[in-house]
């Protein structure tokens, strides 16, 4: 247990990484006691603490008072059904971790705790893979929050008071059941990353558009049909993440048609580009194809006009050729943008 629970120290900094160890919670607690008493004499504080994977059922009692400087906490793929009052006594946590737990019930977060230290100190919080059925009210009290996660829980809405956490940058829900996205999501001033994939959500409010930094949105695995234009002034939007939405799907089924075959192809291109040929130049099927061309008895056909005319209608040949090199350029970026 000593080697799976020794401290690593670099450059001024410390991390007691204890994951995974097949102790008991009692014995874990003993045995962050312990540590917690070295680090009293210690010249370098302790700023993370690592304790996944470890059965435990609740926060540690030792994190009261042996911990006071912590800065990162991770108790990720625990069995932690509550966050209890000893985390209120992290007064300087930037960063918590606690990721596939069995969070989400009543009194899952500790009373105080948007009147606590940690209302201005707590920058990150990831609790995705719990059983949340709404965003606790506690949590957009922390106006600090630069990153919340909560994807992969059973959220129904998002709260229109998500516009309280003026400082996030990264908001991730998706995986949840979540059916509308409320217009206060766009007073965000800061939000550059918002995943909502995998939900329930049928429109796009038009007023994300006043979400000048965000520059990736994913929106994958909904109900959506349409995207209101005014998603097109997000300037700084890198990434836009719509496969598996009815938008989508009617959008590919569109596109789909019977292609051309290689010899038309061939033939389409001698004809548009006036190229020059003679019998031995060409294989004796696109020969033949050319000649049918050649003799075609629609005069509205743009691809196979007779030879006399080919040199006529070059110049408007080329032009429509590209013509549709641009559309095939624009809709091939379009194609990119909604399958993502």
């Amino acid at each position: 247990m000593e080697e799976a629970g020794a401290a690593v120290a670099t450059a001024g900094e410390a991390e007691l990484n204890l994951a995974r160890l097949s102790v008991s919670p009692e014995t874990l607690e003993l045995e962050l006691e312990a540590r917690g008493e070295e680090r009293r004499g210690a010249r370098e504080a302790l700023l993370r603490l690592l304790l996944p994977h470890n059965r435990l059922v609740s926060l540690p009692r030792a994190l009261c008072s042996g911990f006071p400087h912590l800065q990162l906490l991770d108790v990720s793929g625990n069995a932690l059904t509550a966050l209890g009052p000893e985390l209120l006594a992290l007064s300087g946590l930037r960063t918590l971790l606690a990721k596939n737990n069995r969070l989400g019930g009543p009194g899952a977060l500790p009373k105080g705790l948007a009147q606590s230290p940690l209302c201005r100190s707590l920058q990150v919080l990831n609790l995705s893979g719990n059983c949340f059925q709404e965003v606790p009210a506690s949590l957009l009290e922390l106006r600090a929050l630069q990153t919340l996660s909560l994807g992969g829980n059973q959220l129904q809405s998002i709260p229109a008071e998500i516009e309280n956490l003026q400082s996030l940058e990264c908001l991730y829900l998706g995986g949840n059941f979540i059916k509308e996205i409320p217009p206060e999501l766009a007073n965000l001033p800061s939000l550059s990353y918002l995943v909502l994939c995998d939900n329930k959500i049928q429109s796009v409010p038009p007023q994300l558009s006043q979400l000048h930094s965000l520059r990736s949105l994913s929106l994958h695995n909904n109900l959506l049909t349409y995207l209101p234009r005014e998603i097109l002034s997000l300037v700084h939007l890198e990434e836009l993440s719509l496969r598996g939405n009815p938008l989508v799907v009617r959008f590919v089924r569109d596109l789909t048609y019977d292609p051309p075959t290689l010899l038309e192809l061939a033939a389409r291109t001698i004809k548009i580009r006036n190229i020059s040929y003679t019998p031995y130049d060409l294989p004796e099927n696109l020969l033949r194809y050319l000649s049918l061309a050649s003799n075609c008895p629609n005069p509205k056909c743009g691809e196979c006009s007779s030879p006399c005319s080919s040199a006529s209608h070059s110049s408007t040949s080329q032009s429509e050729s590209d013509s549709e090199d641009e559309a095939s350029v624009a809709a091939h970026r379009m194609q990119k943008v909604l399958l993502g």
